[in-house]
């Protein structure tokens, strides 16, 4: 069979749910405080995925404010039947356990009929248990489950009540209970039904197939110590619970290429062939001497959704033959080509394509793809990159790791503190940016290179630049780091010093780094809306 690149959906795509209907398959990951939220793929084979939507694209579904990076949209299960579409999912509006600063959020579901057409995901039902109540903490992977008679099931994982927090472990479990579908009421208490050695229990799935329920569950937490168990019963999903030969199923250790494995959920294919997507890393090789323990450097995508076969043995699943994930998958479909250039001419007058993202959900629309023609025009908000608000910023994920993102702007501010120009962005604390200002004179306009010494702190540097016409700017990225630069007229580009990758993807001092390294376009005003508007006539990006 052809080989494949592994991970199937590259960049920033954690906590993958599957589901297959007739030929088709429909796959959704988290978007933490991305909006919209809850992208869904589609495939016909499994390897060649599609962006059709988002689940959620209005401010009634998903209202984003001020959250900490890690915050927002939590982990999806996506799951069909009756004809119907079904997504549920969890939002954090505050998130930060260095503080112990916890809003625990009340899990919800929202449905569709037509998952092609856009804006047609029903408004939220919320569910009656997330956590209990806000003095418990919850753990949100939720997962509905149909039972053979029409009971609807509801996993959620949440600390337990009863755990010792002297024990040094965060006692988070999985809990099942019976729900009215159509409003998210529970009919009953909840019941454990596993609890984790490691103090982490999460991102339950749970599967009939023959005479057994399986309950999936990922454990260790979403870092090294990550791995996915199986357990099965003959009774109900209450259990008892076995658990499998061959937990667990799939794990890493820090010297893989493939790191962090855990989250999975499974499908079946219409042969007969069933498969698991689970999220994991890929860590750049420094040293491969073969002498010692080889350095990694941390990856810029974040967690990503991976791919493997599932075999049934005994009545249980076997992963990936037993084997570790590579950075390559066997599958029937002809291979991709490895060369990949994009560019987005902004040739839709209507809306931004697919793939696009704001930090948060914005307060208003500050952006126009009609008034000037091929162009992508912003009117810059007062919030800066660095705010917890909504600044006026557009992203896409960073899915090779070399490359050139590169684009063209004309701006001639005339208010100081306004700026616009293309970022690479990891979270409000640490991103680095190429932009134009207003010139000291008045007159004149100068590049601002902005870049992180530590998270929340940045250095600047200027320089004058000579002509008043559009100027290109771009990134430069590689394993090690990423360069910026800009270029006046049809001159070569002039680069900055790189900026670090260790510097680029350090933990926030609030929050969490759930996400993954983004590639934008942004203007903003300092308190102040930019009178100014700042033009893009294309955006790209051509890997290397």
């Amino acid at each position: 069979m052809p080989l494949h690149q592994n991970p199937i959906l590259p960049g920033f795509n954690p906590d993958p749910s599957i589901v297959r209907v007739k030929d088709d398959f429909f796959l959704v990951t988290s978007t933490f405080e991305y909006f919209p939220g809850l992208p869904i793929y589609h495939s016909k084979d499994l390897i060649k995925w599609t962006l059709v939507g988002h689940a959620l694209t209005r401010p009634s579904q998903l209202n984003l404010r001020t959250g900490e990076p890690g915050s927002g949209i939590w982990a999806p299960t996506i799951r069909y039947k009756d004809n119907v579409f079904y997504i549920t999912s969890c939002l954090w509006t505050a998130y930060s356990p260095q503080q112990n600063v916890r809003v625990w959020p009340r899990g919800f579901y929202v449905s569709s009929i037509d998952p092609w057409k856009a804006d047609s995901w029903s408004e939220p039902v919320y569910f009656d248990q997330p956590g209990f109540d806000q003095d418990v903490c919850a753990q949100p992977d939720v997962c509905l489950f149909w039972d053979d008679d029409g009971t609807v099931y509801l996993s959620t994982c949440h600390r337990m009540l009863d755990h010792d927090m002297s024990s040094g472990l965060k006692g988070f479990a999985v809990h099942v209970s019976k729900i009215d579908l159509s409003t998210g009421t529970s009919l009953d208490t909840s019941q454990v039904v596993r609890k984790s050695p490691s103090g982490v229990a999460e991102g339950s799935h749970i599967i009939k197939r023959g005479e057994y329920y399986y309950l999936f569950v990922a454990e260790g937490g979403t870092e090294s110590g990550h791995r996915e168990m199986v357990f099965r019963s003959g009774n109900c999903p209450y259990g008892p619970w076995e658990a499998g030969p061959n937990n667990p199923l799939i794990s890493a250790t820090t010297q893989d290429d493939v790191q962090n494995t855990g989250h999975a959920d499974l499908v079946e294919d219409a042969a007969g062939q069933w498969w698991a997507v689970c999220l994991a890393v890929r860590p750049h090789r420094q040293n491969t001497s073969g002498q010692g323990h080889d350095h990694f450097l941390p990856s810029p995508f974040g967690r990503e959704t991976f791919l493997m076969k599932v075999d049934w043995h005994d009545e249980w699943p076997v992963f990936n033959k037993n084997e570790k994930l590579r950075l390559t998958i066997e599958a029937d479909p002809e291979p991709l080509q490895a060369a990949f250039e994009w560019q987005d001419n902004f040739a839709n007058s209507k809306d931004l394509d697919l793939g696009w993202y704001h930090k948060n959900t914005p307060l208003k629309r500050e952006y126009s793809l009609a008034e000037r023609n091929h162009h992508l025009r912003l009117w810059g908000g007062p919030y800066d990159l660095r705010s917890l608000e909504s600044p006026t910023v557009v992203l896409r994920r960073q899915a090779f790791a070399r490359g050139i993102w590169e684009t063209r702007l004309d701006f001639l501010p005339h208010q100081p503190h306004c700026e616009a120009g293309t970022v690479v962005y990891w979270n409000p604390y640490t991103f680095s940016s190429i932009g134009i200002r207003k010139g000291p004179n008045g007159e004149s306009r100068v590049i601002r290179l902005t870049r992180p010494t530590a998270p929340g702190e940045f250095t600047h540097v200027t320089r004058l630049l000579r002509y008043m016409g559009s100027v290109r700017l771009a990134v430069r990225c590689s394993e090690m780091g990423f360069t910026l630069g800009y270029a006046e007229l049809d001159e070569d580009f002039t680069w900055f010093e790189p900026v670090s990758m260790d510097l680029m993807t350090a933990n926030p001092p609030r929050g969490m780094a759930f996400t993954g390294m983004m590639l934008g376009l942004y203007a903003f005003g300092e308190l102040q809306k930019c009178l100014t508007p700042a033009d893009f006539a294309f955006a790209s990006f051509k890997a290397e």
